[in-house]
């Protein structure tokens, strides 16, 4: 009988040489069916640019054109706008009319199958406007001085229009496409997230699968100190609204209570706005320090490199929380946002009411919030009550596909820009969609001054028309370079 390691060598090395040319075919496979980045590249330049640019500020125009004010919203009309540009280009859609005029919208254009499908989301209700404020009437869509005026211009109905053009570009050019490409546009964003919870709810199939979603929380801002910074929104703040309630005895406003319901108020939320919540460092909030050091003088840059120390320095800390757009990256924060108490001046009322603002940083537990807050209120007279239902805070990594072609195509049309992972301050339907297990980015390569982007939810908000143009290529290219790795 042959020794054991000779009986099994010939099997051994048949087996190798087997899986060796398998290893070789499938690489000869994947080589010539897959296209290089290159032929990806050339088959983006070959595009009519300037006609699908053209297409898209039109359409925009056509979409703030439509009111969709929440409330009441009337998402409905803005869902079939969406059905005919997706009826004419051929593209399976179906409206979900949930609520009277309350509606979400679907629509998918179908890849290979081969990588999980990435979601284009974008909410189509939009903030109420006064119009008497306005420079042009907020439904206008009028463009003066090459900008587009009209609520919703900057949120969002301009990223909603431009993901439409995503599906409509790539089912008339024919990318080669490994994902399907999902549109979802969603209502009632702006008051009680009721169209994204009921499309969760009830057909969770729909988006069930899904790898990366794209939806908004970036902001790409040109400033005269740091230059252009893209932030890519990789988490959010989650909203814990309180209210607190003071009462005492009540009487006449000609004779003074000192322990009256307005007087406890005001003394405990004199307490509540000096009061600096405690630091907590994210990894994220870590890294954006990291990367905006190299736009910061010295000696500031070289504590924002080590941030995690140096913010145990009381004169960093006192720096970094003295900048609104620094300190709600550190802490949970409290803002006074209401008052009421008598609707008459001459009546001491018995009850007072103010309530408050709180974003909670990802991790931060809800509960132990409201006993710090109680502990600073320090009044047995002043019940402290949750008005919101409190939806945990989550994050999304940044060592993915999707992230890194952001960075590249980013640096390719602005090579000076600083892209850095971004806490948003507000709330975003990200929170919601993070849980079925979906990498989630706020991002939009729309680039804006201060300026431009403080008028969004104010008057006159407006989006200049050269950045719809140049943002429908950049997201064009990392939705194809994305569908396709």
């Amino acid at each position: 009988m042959l020794p054991f390691k000779q009986m099994i060598a010939p099997r051994c090395v048949r087996t190798v040489r087997i899986a060796w040319c398998g290893a070789v075919f499938l690489a000869l496979c994947l080589a010539t069916s897959l296209p290089s980045e290159a032929q990806i590249q050339s088959e983006i330049s070959a595009i009519n640019w300037p006609a699908y640019q053209d297409e898209a500020v039109r359409l925009l125009q056509d979409y703030i054109r439509i009111d969709t004010s929440n409330p009441p919203g009337n998402e409905l009309r803005a869902a079939e706008f969406f059905k005919k540009l997706f009826d004419d280009a051929g593209i399976p859609n179906t409206t979900y009319e949930y609520l009277p005029g309350r509606a979400d919208f679907y629509a998918v254009l179908k890849g290979d199958g081969s990588l999980r499908p990435i979601v284009l989301l974008s909410h189509m209700d939009v903030v109420r406007a006064q119009p008497e404020n306005w420079k042009e009437p907020p439904f206008s869509g009028a463009i003066v001085d090459g900008e587009i005026y009209g609520r919703g211009a900057e949120d969002m109905k301009d990223q909603g229009l431009l993901n439409a053009m995503m599906l409509l570009i790539a089912s008339r050019e024919h990318p080669p496409l490994r994902r399907d490409l999902i549109f979802l546009a969603t209502a009632d964003e702006e008051v009680s997230d009721t169209g994204s919870q009921w499309l969760i709810d009830h057909h969770p199939e729909l988006i069930r699968g899904a790898e990366y979603l794209i939806t908004e929380g970036g902001s790409n801002l040109i400033t005269p100190d740091r230059g252009l910074v893209y932030g890519i929104d990789v988490a959010e703040k989650a909203p814990f609204w309180l209210r607190l309630t003071a009462t005492g005895p009540g009487g006449h406003g000609s004779i003074p209570i000192s322990d009256s319901a307005p007087n406890r108020l005001v003394r405990a939320l004199n307490r509540v706005v000096n009061w600096e919540t405690p630091v907590h460092l994210l990894p994220s909030v870590e890294e954006y320090f990291h990367q905006i050091a190299a736009r910061e003088p010295q000696p500031l840059a070289a504590e924002y490199r080590d941030i995690r120390r140096s913010i145990k320095d009381p004169s960093v800390l006192r720096v970094i929380s003295a900048d609104p757009n620094l300190n709600y990256r550190i802490r949970d924060t409290v803002s006074l946002t209401g008052l009421q108490g008598s609707p008459q001046t001459n009546v001491i009322p018995d009850t007072a009411t103010a309530n408050l603002d709180v974003r909670l940083l990802p991790g931060d537990e809800p509960r132990e919030f409201m006993r710090e807050l109680e502990a600073v209120v320090d009044d047995d007279h002043i019940r402290v009550d949750p008005i919101t239902t409190f939806r945990p805070p989550n994050a999304s990594p940044t060592d993915t596909a999707l992230y890194r072609v952001i960075e590249q195509v980013v640096h390719e049309y602005s090579p000076q820009a600083l892209i850095t992972p971004e806490l948003d301050s507000g709330y975003t339907e990200n929170q919601m969609y993070r849980p079925l297990g979906i990498v989630c980015y706020g991002f939009l390569p729309v680039e804006l001054t201060p300026e431009v982007e403080a008028t969004e939810h104010a008057a006159n908000e407006r989006i200049p028309v050269e950045q719809v143009q140049r943002g429908l290529k950049m997201l064009y290219e990392v939705i194809a370079r994305t569908a396709d790795q």
